[in-house]
């Protein structure tokens, strides 16, 4: 796929999703503030997230660009987890998660010519029961601590996941399919 797009996002991982599917974007992170709030929202909250970081970087670039915004966030058991802030807040994610299911839901917003789109993926994820060792030795590589839930399925993390139900390229931070589909939507592809 040959055509200017531009990442609105930090996300070493979205970057490496896109070039994956053979898209090398203009990485310009966004300054936009999330929003948080409760998790009844969270499907809200993240398109919207999405949408003003598409919308923030939309305005430094000429319109033949496709912009891309995107948020992802755990949701469980009525609580929204973003990125923990510590080691310790990456412990208490991770013991919160342990054995159960959760979602990661990710919001993408593609500018393109003057149209906006955002939706929101879904993926259902389930954990193993994990032991307090586990976690702490997880902890201690440091890899729960820039990403929403405190883990990352495409690394060390795997071995804590049991079972996924929906797009895997979600739970890494970008849903492919949907962004191509919206790509393919608003004419950029």
């Amino acid at each position: 796929m040959s055509m200017q797009v531009v990442l609105a996002s930090a996300s070493p991982r979205r970057l490496e999703l896109l070039k994956q599917i053979g898209i090398e974007p203009i990485v310009k992170p966004s300054s936009f503030e999330e929003k948080s709030g409760a998790s009844k929202d969270a499907q809200e909250i993240v398109r919207m997230n999405a949408l003003g970081k598409c919308m923030d970087i939309a305005k430094n670039f000429p319109t033949n660009l496709a912009i891309i915004g995107a948020d992802t966030i755990v949701v469980t058991q009525g609580s929204i987890l973003g990125k923990p802030k510590n080691e310790q807040e990456a412990v208490a994610m991770l013991e919160n998660l342990s054995g159960k299911a959760h979602q990661v839901m990710t919001g993408v917003a593609i500018f393109y010519q003057g149209r906006v789109v955002s939706e929101v993926c879904v993926t259902d994820v389930i954990f193993r029961s994990l032991t307090s060792e586990e976690i702490s030795n997880y902890v201690k590589t440091g890899e729960p601590l820039d990403k929403a839930g405190a883990y990352g399925i495409q690394g060390k993390g795997a071995i804590l996941v049991e079972k996924i139900d929906g797009d895997y390229n979600n739970v890494v931070g970008l849903p492919l399919t949907k962004v191509y589909s919206i790509l393919t939507r608003l004419g950029a592809v």
